[in-house]
């Protein structure tokens, strides 16, 4: 099977992905696009959202992805506390690589981590419905409110083709927000966003 390295921009992190890819896709999401803004605010790090501020993604099988080094850069972001999806950076050079559905069986890597030739064909975009204003999409592939059909169903015969298993992503340490970077860029961990929650209670 073919594989292709992703790197970090300063070259500290690597992963290897193997195999075809399950989709390629540019997701509206508001989560998407409010983690996005976030990691774009840290020290040093680039644009991840594109033009049309959606994030792209191609989606992976987790058992074809693997850390070939630098694993003690990665550090996890999640938009609340105790969220099931996180984002993971490389903090050597804040660089986002993945975003992860922890009770998934894929990860949705970063389209900007691709060197160009590698990176596959937009197939869709989803989410849409959470576009507020701007101009319209191209209609160059399906525009999904939310997820495509064939989007679901790609989903569903790689999990069958994996056993149905959800495996572990074990090369991820610890938090973003545990971090210098995050401070300075305003971001909390569960500790920070829980007390700041209680106070806006209260």
């Amino acid at each position: 099977m073919n594989t292709t390295r992703l790197d970090c921009r300063c070259g500290a992190v690597a992963l290897e992905v193997t195999g075809k890819h399950i989709v390629s896709v540019e997701c509206h999401c508001t989560s998407c696009r409010t983690a996005a803004a976030q990691l774009e605010s840290l020290p040093g790090a680039t644009a991840l959202r594109e033009p049309n501020g959606s994030t792209r993604c191609v989606l992976h099988r987790k058992d074809r992805v693997r850390c070939l080094r630098g694993a003690e850069h990665l550090r996890e972001h999640r938009l609340t506390p105790g969220a099931s999806t996180r984002r993971v950076v490389a903090v050597c050079c804040n660089t986002p690589m993945f975003m992860e559905f922890l009770r998934g069986h894929w990860l949705s890597l970063y389209g900007r981590r691709y060197p160009a030739e590698s990176l596959p064909k937009l197939e869709a975009r989803t989410m849409t419905r959470d576009i507020n204003g701007g101009p319209p999409l191209p209609s160059d592939v399906p525009n999904g409110k939310t997820q495509p059909f064939f989007f679901m169903t790609r989903l569903l015969k790689a999990w069958a083709a994996m056993g149905f298993r959800v495996p572990p992503v074990t090369f991820v340490h610890g938090a973003l927000e545990d971090g210098p970077s995050a401070s300075s860029a305003g971001l909390q961990g569960p500790a920070g966003r829980a007390g700041a929650s209680s106070r806006a209670l209260g």
